[in-house]
């Protein structure tokens, strides 16, 4: 078995702070989080921006900037951000982050999806900001908009800038959806899938549901590379599965505010430190940022824009 390639998901924009007091929020903290998780041993973040005066999801591209280059300046790390956007912005402005700042890698959705919070509403007893609640509750008639017109837009931005795809699949039919554009030509090759479970929305978390994405993967794309990221308790389980199953494992507070049960992460390091100990069990070798750049065909931090 090759070595394992770990990503921190730092902060998403689906937790809220009033989940978490050791949420990251602001640049210098998701700076600072990153330094602590490579010190921990993890070979790439996955970066996602929020606004510093109250935490909310943002898009600004000199957001991204700040962070991206701050970590840059500071850490080894393969740095992933995110081209999710937000529910009210056209494909051209999800992507601007990677035209502007051409990435090494960023993600890339690769397909629609209900994509629901709202029940979680019912569970936080006082938000700390006034936007929480709304935005949690808007998610009940939200559609994550991935159609095959801005799966074209991201290839061509990716592949003008260089930048490698993170292909992150929410559920089966996703898979087909890649292997559709990379017929006509625009996604190329070699690919790293990320296959994202127990979303209210996508596929259940289960060992099954990632066994069989895994065997129609091959089947539908032939060769590739793959990491899984899991919500909630399902986090790690998951994880380690998919490490046996020769694959790679993301942890990090995006999809997992707890380090076990009942117990909140006071850092994406901890969690980290917690995928390693679960590697080196099963006798497996983590990959260095370097190794992840030979092995996904990156790049390179030289040739990024921040």
């Amino acid at each position: 078995m090759g070595k394992v390639i770990i990503t921190a998901a730092l902060t998403g924009n689906i937790h809220t702070p009033s989940m978490s007091p050791y949420l990251p929020l602001t640049p210098k903290q998701l700076i600072d989080e990153a330094v602590r998780c490579e010190q921990a041993g993890a070979t790439a973040v996955h970066i996602h921006a929020r606004d510093p005066k109250d935490g909310k999801p943002t898009t600004d591209v000199e957001i991204y900037r700040e962070i991206l280059s701050g970590i840059k300046a500071k850490t080894n790390l393969v740095i992933t951000p995110t081209t999710g956007g937000t529910a009210t912005m056209t494909p051209e402005q999800r992507i601007a982050v990677v035209r502007e700042l051409k990435p090494e890698m960023a993600t890339f959705n690769a397909g629609s999806l209900n994509f629901a919070l709202y029940p979680v509403v019912s569970k936080i007893e006082k938000f700390k900001y006034p936007w929480e609640k709304e935005f949690l509750m808007s998610t009940e008639s939200f559609i994550f908009p991935n159609t095959f017109t801005s799966l074209k837009v991201f290839c061509q931005t990716m592949n003008e800038t260089q930048t490698r795809p993170e292909l992150e699949v929410y559920d089966v039919g996703q898979i087909t959806n890649l292997a559709q554009i990379m017929q006509e030509g625009y996604l190329k090759r070699p690919l790293y899938l990320q296959f994202v479970l127990g979303i209210l929305g996508g596929i259940p978390a289960t060992v099954e549901n990632l066994v069989f994405l895994i065997n129609t993967a091959q089947k539908v794309l032939g060769e590739f590379q793959w990491s899984v990221c899991a919500a909630g308790r399902n986090q790690f389980p998951m994880g380690v599965v998919n490490m046996i199953q020769g694959g790679y494992m993301r942890v990090g507070l995006e999809d997992n505010l707890y380090l076990s049960k009942g117990v909140l992460a006071k850092s994406n390091a901890e969690q980290v430190e917690k995928a390693i100990r679960f590697a080196h069990e099963l006798g497996l070798e983590i990959a260095s940022p370097d190794d992840a750049r030979s092995m996904l065909q990156l790049k390179g931090l030289d040739k990024v824009n921040f």
